[in-house]
């Protein structure tokens, strides 16, 4: 070949990948994209800022405009995004609970655009439990992408502590109450510490599904289980006695708190979700060594999950930058950066969870239970329940806290199911 015919044919080839970068530089997002949660610290602000800094250097072009609202569960953060999606000024995605949270109030409200092409897209329809999936989907459309899988029913607790004082991890609620809370309080320890009402709905749907069982449980949300039974009413009674050995602050304080609580001493137990195990995490401790766990008392062998999506609302601006977000959320690569900061298991099947280095012992206990335990939905963080129900509960929760007689409670929550809840 002479040597002008090489030098063209070099600059042709150099021509044609310099309109392949440009044309992929512009097919490329650019612009703000606003990211809304209640990701506001710990381990799972961390894991979203981690999550930005990887979009970020896929897509230099995108700003991210983080908007996280503090407040446990969303408290806050949904009080805010309600607002702003009736006032159809909605962020370019928000993070929403998979189940009733998404598909009661989102999706019925026509506030959501279907995702199917995005899973058509990346092969996600084998890559998701499919259980998981119709808790994202109504009518055939799937709605958002799940980061993670949470679990609600564990108690957390120092070994070290526990030595110390001489007590052992209750199995079920009435040796909590007979023979555990009672020697803590003698020592001048807090039995369990809880926080803000939240947090104390948290701890009912746990002593709710010890005392009902998993079947039970779930027919609170389906009309199988008469809210008016003498079974319902004694959830009611079980927890205003557990409330009883939980610290007289309760109010004031949020999860993290409550969980320091125990780190500290102050406090020998906590239920809460696994993104406690971030948070532990965060503080310097190991698991089993520094912090240990074990399902809620008598509910060993049912896991009360909830799973945590980002879906693309309705007249989102800047849709190709919340079309890559969600593409770039739901990939193995982004949800195993994700959670082991959160505390939580991946929700995309093929996450390197087998990685020790990336998901230690109690993501390795936490995944062996997802997949043999029997698996019911939360009501505190809205798997189940969402809407009115969730919130005239929490009133009602407020109130047993403030000293509300647990019968008393018991019809008004009868009441409050046969005007919320569709069987």
């Amino acid at each position: 070949m002479n040597f002008r015919k090489y030098v063209g044919i070099a600059l042709l080839i150099v021509a044609v990948v310099g309109l392949f970068s440009v044309a992929a530089a512009q097919d490329a997002p650019s612009g703000d994209l606003e990211i809304f949660s209640w990701w506001a610290g710990g381990g799972e602000a961390a894991g979203l800022e981690a999550l930005i800094a990887r979009f970020s250097e896929m897509y230099p072009g995108v700003n991210i405009i983080n908007s996280a609202v503090s407040g446990g569960s969303g408290v806050n953060a949904r009080a805010v995004l309600a607002t702003r999606l009736q006032a159809d000024d909605p962020p370019g995605t928000f993070q929403v609970h998979a189940g009733s949270a998404l598909n009661d109030l989102w999706v019925a409200a026509d506030k959501m655009e279907s995702l199917n092409f995005i899973y058509e897209a990346n092969g996600w329809l084998e890559q998701y439990p499919q259980g998981l999936l119709d808790l994202i989907s109504a009518d055939g459309e799937i709605y958002a992408v799940p980061v993670n899988i949470h679990r609600s029913n564990v108690m957390w607790y120092i070994p070290a502590n526990l030595e110390e004082w001489g007590v052992t991890v209750p199995a079920s609620w009435e040796e909590f109450l007979t023979d555990t809370c009672p020697t803590l309080q003698a020592a001048g320890v807090v039995p369990l510490s809880v926080g803000l009402t939240w947090t104390q709905m948290h701890l009912w749907e746990s002593v709710a599904l010890a005392e009902l069982g998993p079947e039970a449980y779930a027919g609170l949300w389906t009309g199988d289980t008469a809210w008016d039974s003498e079974e319902v009413a004694g959830v009611f009674d079980t927890y205003s006695q557990v409330l009883a050995c939980t610290n007289d602050d309760r109010d004031a304080i949020d999860w993290q708190p409550a969980t320091l609580m125990v780190v500290e001493g102050e406090a020998a137990f906590n239920v809460m979700g696994d993104w406690a195990a971030g948070y532990l995490l965060e503080l310097g401790l190991e698991p089993e060594t520094g912090f240990g766990w074990v399902a809620s008392p008598g509910t060993e062998g049912s896991f009360m999950m909830l799973s945590d999506a980002f879906g693309l609302p309705k007249g989102a601006p800047n849709r190709d930058a919340v079309v890559a977000w969600l593409t770039f959320l739901g990939s193995a690569e982004a949800q195993d950066i994700f959670n082991p900061l959160k505390g939580s298991l991946p929700a995309n099947l093929t996450a390197d969870l087998s990685n020790t280095e990336l998901y230690n012992a109690y993501f390795q206990s936490a995944a062996a239970d997802w997949s043999s335990n029997a698996i019911v939905g939360s009501l505190a963080h809205e798997a189940v329940g969402a809407g009115e129900f969730q919130n005239g509960f929490a009133e009602l929760i407020a109130q047993l806290g403030a000293g509300c007689e647990p019968a008393t409670a018991a019809a008004v929550a009868v009441e409050l199911a046969a005007e919320t809840l569709a069987e």
